[in-house]
């Protein structure tokens, strides 16, 4: 069942998103060599604790981590662990955030140290891919048109796009109707109508989109060993451009 959010639930998840977001530029300050990921994801948890707030994915299925830390050629879905990080590693680390009973949803990839000239370009069609989709993202367009856009682009610029995981509706609970994929035809699938909130969150890899799945049965790799970004935002559906919940330039 699709639900469309009212004025306060909307405003409960905006508190949420700016929460999450300054979260998310305080790990950009801490993602240097020699960092762990077990370091970060015990930061957010504090963090979070001292603004009143949870992690929510902790105990989601039995999931164990305030954060998803993933490096690499991880889609998805890593464990916070006690390797350390080294220059040119990069890493997603996706959360959600719930500020009494608001919820929010972000994923963001940082570079360890300086970036070369290939990180760099994966890091930053994958995150125009996110914008090409949002664009799409107002009520009257169709789910399709938000896949056809993050598709076509990262795609012409010699990338592919995740299959297996998608974007999501979220609030009350983490994970709602509709799935949002990050491919697929313009014109066709459910149409978006204002009040829905929902994820946009490409997986991008540099080779092939293809996944696997490690044996404790929740982190996601690329198939081929070659490196996957991602970028999410949560957004309301209006008539008018997104509303971007977890923005991290607004102030």
């Amino acid at each position: 069942m699709i639900t469309r959010k009212s004025k306060r639930e909307i405003e409960m998840m905006q508190k949420a998103g700016k929460l999450l977001a300054s979260c998310h530029k305080e790990i950009a300050k801490k993602m240097k060599p020699g960092v762990t990921t077990k370091e970060i994801d015990d930061f957010v948890e504090k963090y979070l604790a001292q603004n009143g707030a949870t992690p929510e994915q902790k105990g989601y299925n039995g999931y164990e981590f305030a954060t998803c830390a993933s490096i690499n050629d991880e889609i998805c879905h890593g464990f916070p662990r006690n390797e350390r990080l080294a220059e040119g590693d990069i890493v997603t680390v996706d959360m959600v955030v719930n500020l009494n009973g608001g919820l929010a949803d972000s994923a963001w990839t940082y570079v360890v140290g300086n970036a070369d000239e290939k990180t760099q370009r994966l890091l930053d069609v994958t995150k125009t891919a996110l914008y090409k989709g949002i664009e799409q993202a107002k009520a009257g367009n169709r789910i399709g048109d938000i896949g056809h856009a993050i598709q076509q682009y990262a795609e012409a610029e010699g990338f592919s796009v995740v299959r297996d995981f998608t974007g999501h509706g979220i609030g009350p609970t983490i994970h709602e109707a509709p799935h949002i994929p990050h491919f697929g035809e313009a014109g066709k699938g459910l149409r978006l109508k204002e009040g829905m909130v929902v994820t946009i969150e490409p997986m991008i890899n540099e080779g092939d989109w293809r996944s696997k799945m490690d044996a404790n049965n929740w982190t996601a790799r690329t198939v081929d060993g070659s490196r996957s970004a991602q970028y999410e935002h949560t957004i309301v559906i209006t008539n008018d451009k997104p509303l971007l919940l977890t923005d991290q330039e607004e102030e």
